[in-house]
């Protein structure tokens, strides 16, 4: 077979110690090269914009001043994370199509509707209401809700569930690193690291460290560029890696006709316990087309849409996210599938979820430069998502937290400062909980993503498009929905096989409809606002 493990390239393949002295080979130096070039650009990319980011609002929001196609590639990238290499090929390797298939038709129609209807509308509200810088500074100015009582709770669960979705991608992160030291046989007890646990930990610091690093310095635009590097970059090896194997494999006669039919099937899952093809059930369906809704209230994408520097040209972003969503799931699932016919037997891969990383070790195990630029892919994937995620928790605390309910008269270099020592402490605590390997980056993430599409998701459609919604209503639709999602994700998504993401939102929706037709109607400044928000929508189809 023309294929290249990395660990049986031959005797320069291995990395081992002499006289305690650690000796490098050409695979790790040209996988070390690719990282090295790619951290090099990543932090100089930071630090460019350190000199450009002077207030609160460029930190947080860059000004207002995004390009259509840098909002499209940073909006896709920050969302999709390590688990689009990793987590979505894994559960196609694993189960088949069906599971990863709806999932990924869920999310392809999400992406088209929150960029068709919520995009150019939360541009302009955002910019009305007194120039929300956040998710829930929007919702407050949107309610003109005086208390605090939106902006605390809404702060609040953006942490709890920022800090579990960092985790997942610091937890890829180590992954991926403790999968390559092994698949290169590459020796590190010279400097301490004995075991796969060690390799785990020191790629999950060092992956923290470089996106700490180029987010706590640039903040918004050092984001919204990295993550347009790295959305370019995870396409290229998501296309890539199966098409070699396919093209090697075929030239040695292999097809997709060894592999069983119905690993090709919407409607078939294989049960690993069982050992046989299962009907897929309508909760299944369900649970994946539900990932949808968890678009319009993840709140390190929406700011891409708040970020348009002209609203009118959101179409041309939408095009160019809808293109890069369906090729990279579709490539994604594509990727578990081949994986079927370079290790038919799950065993030698181990956890489904390193399916990519093997590939790519197997095809470009004898051009290691080229292996650390796909791997690069997986770190892009990986860090795009942690540090959107750390730069909203930052603003959650000093935008939302301190400014608007401690100190509103705070100095903007203060608040500046706030939102950067925030990222460090929220790092901390991701690394903490990304340390539990028995964890899964496809579930961390699948969790966390339902608690934001519950308490935000319903909360911004309605806020939208609802003029007789309340404040009270809104405060009612995040609470419950946050508190459902997490209590049926913790005890019942695994009995019911149905997605929080369904009742969570179900309840939501109940909440704020319920609560806001037995409580007074909004002020009248409230729904003035709101109308001159619908005529500068103008096309309520854009």
């Amino acid at each position: 077979m023309y294929l290249y493990p990395a660990a049986r390239c031959g005797a320069g393949g291995r990395n081992t110690t002499a006289g305690g002295i650690f000796v490098l080979d050409w695979n790790l130096i040209g996988i070390g090269a690719a990282f090295i070039i790619y951290f090099a650009a990543m932090i100089y990319i930071g630090f460019f914009y350190f000199k450009k980011t002077k207030t609160t609002s460029d930190y947080v929001l860059g000004g207002r001043k995004l390009h259509p196609f840098v909002a499209a590639m940073s909006a896709e990238a920050s969302d999709m994370s390590g688990w689009l290499l990793l987590g979505l090929p894994g559960l196609a390797y694993a189960t088949g199509m069906s599971a990863a298939g709806w999932t990924a038709i869920g999310l392809a129609i999400g992406t088209y509707l929150n960029w068709k209807f919520i995009a150019k509308r939360l541009r302009i509200y955002t910019h009305k209401a007194k120039d929300s810088l956040t998710l829930p500074e929007f919702i407050t100015n949107r309610f003109q809700e005086k208390k605090g009582f939106i902006t605390a709770i809404a702060s609040i669960f953006i942490l709890i569930f920022f800090i579990v979705y960092t985790s997942s991608q610091f937890k890829a992160g180590g992954v991926l690193f403790s999968s390559l030291m092994t698949i290169y046989g590459v020796d590190l007890t010279s400097i301490g690291i004995t075991d796969a646990s060690s390799l785990y930990i020191a790629g999950v610091l060092i992956c923290a460290l470089i996106v700490v690093c180029y987010t706590f310095t640039g903040g918004f635009k050092a984001v919204c560029i990295t993550d347009t590097i790295q959305g370019m970059l995870m396409l290229f090896a998501l296309i890539l890696v199966p098409i070699t194997v396919c093209i090697i494999l075929f030239g040695e006669g292999v097809s997709f006709s060894s592999i069983d039919p119905q690993m090709f099937s919407l409607f078939h899952e294989y049960n690993a316990a069982s050992g046989i093809f299962e009907f897929v059930s309508v909760f299944t369906i369900v649970s994946g087309l539900a990932w949808g809704f968890g678009y319009f209230g993840q709140p390190h994408i929406l700011p891409r849409f708040m970020a348009i520097e002209n609203p009118e040209e959101i179409p041309k972003a939408r095009m160019a996210a809808m293109i890069w969503v369906i090729l990279s799931l579709a490539a994604a699932i594509f990727v578990g599938l081949v994986g079927q016919l370079l290790f038919p037997n799950p065993a030698v891969v181990g956890d489904s979820e390193q399916i990519f990383i093997q590939m790519t070790g197997s095809v470009f195990g004898a051009v290691p430069f080229i292996a650390g630029i796909i791997y690069c892919g997986i770190l892009g994937a990986i860090m795009s998502t942690a540090s959107s995620q750390l730069l909203v928790a930052s603003s959650a605390i000093s935008q939302d937290l301190y400014k608007n309910l401690i100190n509103k008269e705070a100095p903007d270099k203060r608040l500046l400062w706030i939102s950067r020592v925030t990222v460090l402490i929220v790092s901390v605590v991701a690394i903490a909980l990304s340390l539990d390997q028995a964890s899964s980056v496809f579930n961390i993430v699948s969790n966390a993503w339902a608690g934001f599409g519950c308490t935000f998701g319903t909360v911004i459609l309605l806020g939208l498009f609802w003029k007789r919604m309340n404040w009270q209503g809104a405060l009612a639709g995040i609470i419950v929905g946050g508190i459902v999602s997490l209590g049926w994700g913790t005890y019942l998504t695994a009995v019911t096989n149905l997605y929080e993401m369904v009742p969570g939102v179900i309840a939501s929706l109940l909440a704020i409809y319920l609560v806001s037709r037995f409580t007074a109607e909004p002020e009248k400044e409230v729904t003035d606002m709101y109308d001159e928000y619908v005529a500068a929508v103008g096309d309520r189809s854009t």
